[in-house]
């Protein structure tokens, strides 16, 4: 694997022909997806400034050019109209000021008159590599034109260590003020959140106080991509806490979950309605963002970063890694959060598989109706063995997905297996498979279990138990892997 020095990794990207020939590369990868967003070269991680306007869906992930390597981040941009289609619009954040001279880190967005706002953390750092994370602003005009505020909004609080990062931007048509929620760590290496407020959005924020969450005072040492949603009549705060340990989780120590409970803006409280939950029971999701300015609906739609902190893909030699997860509807149902495929995915649907030769397409959706008792299904098998396991306990009501069974391993020091309790008995499942990716939807959207795997041509195969009726769809191309820079 390549040594990376911080000269390479932290190289400006002047012109698009300086990655040509990688995006030349990359392309002839059998790992490229077809239905999911995924850089066009280099590093993809967090989703950012996800947002409704206009009749368009705006979506920015983090971008590093150069390799399957975290340096220099970008703010890259695609496009839909559907959230099923997408096109690549290009860098539309540009880490080019002192204040963000080493990198435009995660944000958000927020939409205007005749723009969409976007707020990130810029990543300054000295000659001695000491960080100053600034909170920035750029409009992205409606005409294409995007227009970067040349100061901070404002800069690290010192009360807190240098890990104060992406925010969160909320207005409040009730108080008549803008609210930036940021994820950090005190002193005490304690993760926590700090909101901020402000009555104009290019100016005027003061630090107004960090935020209070009863019980969840010693909850991992940082909080990253934290968010408050309202939901149906629920108000939930997501957020990503770090090095923490969680139960069925193995060795893994970062984490994309969610609290419900009722958020007081007065006294910056949010009261907990029950414990942290998961978002995704996988092995591979992280950096959950709901897409912003769908007011007035009872859903929300989230997408995440389909990856993990400090982790390693069988693609990194092939000069990329990571894609986005599928955008999902969420609802809240028995004081949960219910994670359901978009109906608009359907319209992928491009012909049918008969089941019954146990051959998987590369590209497809598996749809199974389950009977009573105990379930298996072999995903990627070769000649009958190996591949992933997912099996279901009927007693425990556990489901378990093991992928030790692939021949392409990685990422094994955070463990193979993971489980999950399910509140109902199983009885339905929706399997979205692309190249190199698997998103397990159960029981209606009860639970999520989203994964990268990497399996050799000859890993085509599927064994299900007889207590299951399946169908197959092949599914077609929908995103454009077209090289705008």
């Amino acid at each position: 694997m390549k040594e990376w020095t911080i000269e390479e990794r932290y190289r400006v990207l002047e012109d698009p022909e300086q990655i040509r020939d990688l995006y030349e590369q990359v392309s002839r990868s059998p790992y490229r997806q077809e239905y999911h967003v995924q850089p066009v070269t280099g590093l993809l991680n967090d989703p950012n400034g996800f947002i409704w306007h206009k009749g368009t869906w705006h979506l920015f992930y983090q971008w590093c050019p150069w390799g399957a390597v975290h340096g220099l981040k970008y703010w890259y941009q695609v496009q839909s109209e559907d959230l099923v289609t997408w096109k690549n619009v290009g860098v539309c954040i540009r880490p080019d000021m002192e204040m963000d001279n080493m990198g435009a880190y995660s944000g958000s967005a927020l939409a205007a008159k005749d723009a969409v706002c976007l707020v990130y953390t810029g990543n300054h750092r000295d000659e001695d590599w000491t960080r100053r994370p600034n909170t920035c602003l750029v409009k992205m005009y409606d005409d294409g034109r995007a227009s970067k505020l040349p100061w901070p909004l404002f800069g690290p609080h010192p009360a807190y260590t240098e890990h104060q990062r992406d925010p969160k931007i909320i207005y409040s048509p009730e108080r008549k003020k803008y609210f930036i929620i940021l994820g950090a760590q005190n002193k005490a290496r304690r993760g926590c959140a700090l909101v901020y407020e402000s009555p104009t959005l290019a100016d005027g924020w003061q630090f107004a106080g960090a935020l209070k969450v009863p019980g969840f005072e010693d909850f991992g040492e940082m909080w990253e991509c934290p968010s408050i949603e309202h939901i149906g009549n629920k108000d939930v705060l997501l957020f990503c806490p770090q090095h923490i340990y969680l139960p069925r989780r193995g060795a893994a120590t970062s984490h994309s979950g969610y609290v419900l409970g009722t958020m007081d803006w007065d006294t910056l409280t949010f009261q907990p309605d029950g414990s942290f939950h998961v978002l995704d029971f996988g092995f591979d999701f992280y950096a959950a963002e709901c897409a912003a300015n769908l007011e007035g609906e009872d859903y929300a739609i989230l997408t995440a970063w389909m990856g993990l902190p400090d982790g390693d893909y069988p693609t990194d030699d092939e000069g990329w890694q990571g894609c986005l997860t599928l955008p999902r509807e969420l609802t809240v149902r028995d004081r949960r959060l219910i994670q359901r495929p978009l109906p608009e995915l359907v319209d992928l649907r491009d012909g049918e598989v008969n089941p019954s030769d146990g051959t998987l397409p590369p590209v497809c959706e598996m749809e199974l109706m389950i009977s009573e008792g105990p379930f298996e299904l072999l995903l990627f098998t070769k000649n009958g063995e190996g591949g992933m396991r997912i099996s279901y306990n009927d007693a425990f009501r556990m489901i378990t997905i093991d992928r030790s069974g692939m021949i392409n391993r990685f990422n094994t020091e955070q463990e193979e297996i993971r489980e999950h309790l399910i509140a109902n008995p199983l009885s339905h499942m929706r399997i979205f498979i692309d190249h190199s990716s698997v998103e397990i939807f159960v029981n209606d959207g009860d639970a999520v279990f989203t994964s990268r795997v990497f399996p050799t041509e000859e890993e085509n195969g599927f064994i299900l138990t007889p207590n299951a009726n399946g169908r197959i769809w092949k599914l077609r191309p929908a995103v454009k892997d077209d090289f705008v820079v």
